[in-house]
């Protein structure tokens, strides 16, 4: 959890650019200082008049982070850059909505897509970019459908192959419709290499087939054909030249620094495009202990640049790689022009370099920082508690809660908490089968029961490494006190198995207030992480527990009329209403109607059609 007066401590009194964030991570506020540690400070220091709008600002604020730089005057050009790029809600902004998008191909996917992205995510897809303009990136997204047939639908394939009529794309010659199988995988992955391709830079190909398929429509006297084909080549050569002149400015340039400690590293990339700073990205790598920086940067190059179209004329390093100069021929001939390499030693390059390089650790720093955090809110509570309680080797948890309204469909949840975090797989619902009305001390003995004897049944079939309740946990915590650590205890002593259990006990007030085992209370300090985990796993049992029922109560509020004729299930109401649309339809349907439904007998009709007559 990120805490604000922690980080305030930790700001460096040198100039930069800081950004503010909302709890959603939107970025609402960008600034710049001569000090970010004076600067940043302000903001949160309660003597300050600050104003309306940033007294609100303040109140939304739940994280920050920030960028050092060598001057005020670079803090200033970054700044107004940043604020172009991400439009921040608290920001004075000019009506320019220009961003930096990517072009996303779903690779992942058995029929790829070619998609508008303005994120890079960590998923399967390849990205493309980022391009100077939104306008240029739909038309390049446009023109490759057109070229190579591709779909442009959001239906799950193969899963749902002939569901549904092709698309009007289809009709136009625009798609080759694999939603209906009218085009093997295999032909339509040859189409989706062909326009990654395009994507790196290739267009030579794409040209000649074009100028090809023009001259024998031409020759075929297939006039609309030729127009069309025209069109095609006139759209690809002015991507192709937009593609040249961009990579030919000058002012274009990457400068990449890496910062490393030994188990991973951060790459930081400045892009500087028509010679302003647009952005930033930061990449995370998992290296070899003794890694050398050059080894990483070396390792790093031929991966990035390998799934970007866009190439600069000049890419900025700090220090020298061993594969420098078959890099740069392996570059230059992807960018069809020169590529330098270079390692600036002095003046305004070199300080770009060094400021990548700071950003780069700081990034490294911050980031064992948040690990060491994570450990502290999780291993390190679980270590708390088992402190508290006289414990070692406290790893697994399971808590248990029963959820009703006087008595209707209770249920029981059980979740599970591994190193202190929740591990969702291995959560578990119960739907009480024996206790009739709400009495939750005989339905949390149904739950546990049924818990430990499936699993005891998959042990004895030798499921403990996959089964579902073969896995017993290090600590069982109730939600209550004395009565319902005292059900669990009766349970596991009439199945003889030996598991310490606690309840997380609460005041007046419905707030945890301490712990009971051992037939006592035992207090616990409440601004420990141990209580803070204790307060997160009581109400992950809650929430379980109150969403399962919720679900089940839901279930019984939708009700048909059918559900009343006897004989007519779920899967048979769904076949009538398919067929017929309203229920209107199905009282005016004959008896042979009916019979000749899916999923209908004679027998099943002849109630229906008695039902409304």
């Amino acid at each position: 959890m990120f805490d604000i007066q922690e980080e305030l401590k930790k700001l460096p009194a040198k100039p930069g650019v800081y950004i503010m964030h909302d709890e959603k991570d939107a970025i609402i506020y960008v600034g710049k200082a001569v000090s970010l540690k004076n600067r940043v400070r302000q903001y949160f220091q309660s003597s300050r008049n600050k104003g309306p709008k940033i007294e609100q600002m303040v109140t939304r604020i739940r994280r920050f982070e920030y960028i050092v730089t060598d001057s005020e005057l670079e803090a200033l050009v970054l700044e107004c850059n940043l604020i172009k790029e991400h439009r921040p809600k608290y920001n004075t902004m000019l009506k320019d909505d220009k961003t930096y998008p990517y072009i996303k191909v779903t690779v992942g996917e058995e029929f790829p897509r070619i998609l508008f992205s303005r994120t890079m995510k960590k998923d399967k897809s390849r990205y493309f970019g980022p391009y100077t303009s939104a306008g240029a990136v739909k038309d390049t997204i446009e023109l490759l459908n057109k070229l190579f047939h591709l779909r442009t639908c959001n239906r799950s394939l193969p899963r749902d192959t002939g569901l549904d009529r092709p698309c009007l794309n289809y009709h136009i010659r625009q798609c080759d419709a694999p939603c209906q199988g009218y085009i093997s995988k295999e032909d339509y992955r040859e189409h989706v290499e062909q326009a990654l391709e395009f994507l790196n830079g290739n267009y030579r190909p794409v040209i000649q087939m074009l100028e090809e398929e023009m001259r024998e429509a031409s020759d075929q006297l297939d006039f609309e054909k030729a127009i069309e084909k025209r069109d095609l080549l006139t759209s690809v050569k002015q991507v192709a030249q937009k593609q040249k002149i961009t990579a030919s400015d000058g002012e274009d340039k990457d400068v990449i620094a890496v910062s490393t400690d030994r188990k991973e590293a951060v790459v930081q990339i400045f892009f500087v495009r028509d010679g302003r700073l647009i952005g930033r990205e930061h990449f995370y790598l998992q290296v070899a202990p003794h890694d050398s920086r050059s080894t990483i940067i070396n390792s790093f190059l031929k991966q990035f640049y390998s799934g970007t179209p866009f190439i600069p004329r000049e890419i900025m390093l700090q220090e020298e790689i061993e594969d420098q100069e078959i890099l740069e021929q392996w570059l230059s001939a992807r960018r069809n022009a020169k590529v330098h390499i270079r390692v600036p030693r002095k003046g305004t390059k070199e300080k770009l370099v060094e400021l990548a390089e700071k950003n780069a650790r700081m990034v490294l720093i911050q980031d064992s920082e948040k690990i060491r955090r994570e450990e502290s809110r999780t291993i390190g509570a679980l270590k708390e508690i088992g402190n508290w309680l006289g414990l070692e080797h406290l790893m697994r948890v399971e808590a248990f809660d029963i959820s009703n309204i006087s008595g209707f469909e209770s249920v029981g949840s059980m979740i599970v908490y591994e190193k202190g975090k929740p591990k969702q797989s291995d959560y578990r619902k119960f739907k009480i089968k024996t206790v009739k009305g709400p009495d939750d001390y005989a339905s949390m003995e149904e739950v546990l029961r049924r818990r430990f004897e499936h699993g005891m049944a998959e042990r004895q079939e030798g499921k403990e490494d996959y089964g579902k309740f073969s896995r017993f946990p290090d600590l069982i915590m109730m939600d209550g006190g004395k009565g319902q650590v005292n059900v669990a205890l009766r349970v596991l002593d009439e199945l003889h198995i030996t598991i310490p259990v606690c309840g997380m006990v609460k005041d007046d007030h419905h707030r945890t207030r301490g712990l009971y085992y051992n037939n006592e209370e035992i207090p616990i300090d409440t601004r420990s992480e141990g209580f803070h985990l204790i307060t997160r796993i009581q109400d992950e049992a809650h929430r379980f527990a109150i969403e399962y029922h919720r679900s089940l109560r839901g279930k019984q509020q939708v009700h048909s009329v059918l559900d009343d004729i006897e004989g007519i299930g779920e899967t048979r109401r769904k076949a009538l209403m398919r067929r017929f649309k309203s229920l209107e339809a199905v009282r005016d349907a004959t008896l042979e109607e009916l019979e000749q439904t899916d999923s209908m007998n004679r027998v099943a009709a002849q109630k229906v059609y008695d039902f409304f007559h």
